[in-house]
C-alpha cells in the first residue's frame, strides 16, 4: 500500500538528489539576464521576441553544465516520481500557442507573457520538491511581471526579464538553503 509518508519520502529523495532543481533555476537566471540585454537593444519588439526564443534555447545546455559543476543527479531511475518532473516541464510547452499569438499580435507584451508562463510553471515544483519556495516565487513572478508590464513603456520592457532574473538568483539561494536543511534533518 502506498502511504502519504512513502510519497513524502520519494519527494524528499528527489529534492536531495536533484538539489531542488537549482541547476535549472540558476541556468534560467543567466538566460533571463541575457534576455534582459536583448530587450535593452534598439530593435523592435518583434525582433527582440525572436531573439528571446533563440536565447531561451541556452537554458537546457546551461542546466546540464550546472548539474555537472554542482554534482546534481538529474536522472533518478530508482525514484518512481522522477518521470513526473519531465511531465511538469513539458506542460509549459502547451502555453506556447499563447506566447506565439502574442509574438504575432502583441509583440510588446511578448516578454511579459513569457515571464508569466515561466514563473507560473514553477508552481507544481513546490509539491514535487516538497518546498513552498517554488509556489511563492511562482506567484511573485507571475503577478510582478504583469504589474511591470502594465506600467512599463515599450522601451523599458527589459526591466521585466531583469526582474525574473533577480528573483531566480534569489530562489536558487533559498532552494540551496532548503536543500541543506533537508540534508541535515
Amino acid at each position: 500500500m502506498i502511504t502519504k509518508n512513502y510519497i513524502d519520502d520519494l519527494r524528499i529523495d528527489l529534492s536531495l538528489k536533484a538539489k531542488n532543481g537549482i541547476n535549472f533555476t540558476l541556468s534560467a537566471g543567466f538566460t533571463w539576464l541575457l534576455i534582459s540585454w536583448i530587450w535593452a537593444l534598439n530593435f523592435n519588439s518583434y525582433n527582440k521576441s525572436i531573439l528571446t526564443f533563440i536565447a531561451g534555447a541556452l537554458m537546457l545546455p546551461l542546466a546540464l553544465l550546472f548539474a555537472k559543476v554542482l554534482k546534481i543527479k538529474m536522472i533518478n531511475k530508482e525514484n518512481q516520481l522522477h518521470p513526473l518532473g519531465l511531465w511538469l516541464n513539458i506542460s509549459q510547452l502547451f502555453y506556447f500557442p499563447f506566447l506565439i499569438f502574442s509574438l504575432i499580435k502583441f509583440p510588446d507584451n511578448f516578454v511579459m507573457i513569457y515571464v508569466i508562463i515561466t514563473g507560473a510553471h514553477f508552481f507544481p515544483y513546490s509539491w514535487f520538491y516538497k518546498t513552498n519556495l517554488y509556489a511563492i516565487f511562482a506567484g511573485i513572478i507571475a503577478v510582478g511581471a504583469m504589474l511591470l508590464g502594465l506600467v512599463s513603456e515599450p522601451e523599458d520592457l527589459y526591466i521585466i526579464p531583469v526582474f525574473i532574473s533577480v528573483l531566480l538568483f534569489l530562489l536558487t539561494v533559498l532552494l540551496y538553503f532548503d536543500f541543506k536543511k533537508k540534508l541535515n534533518d
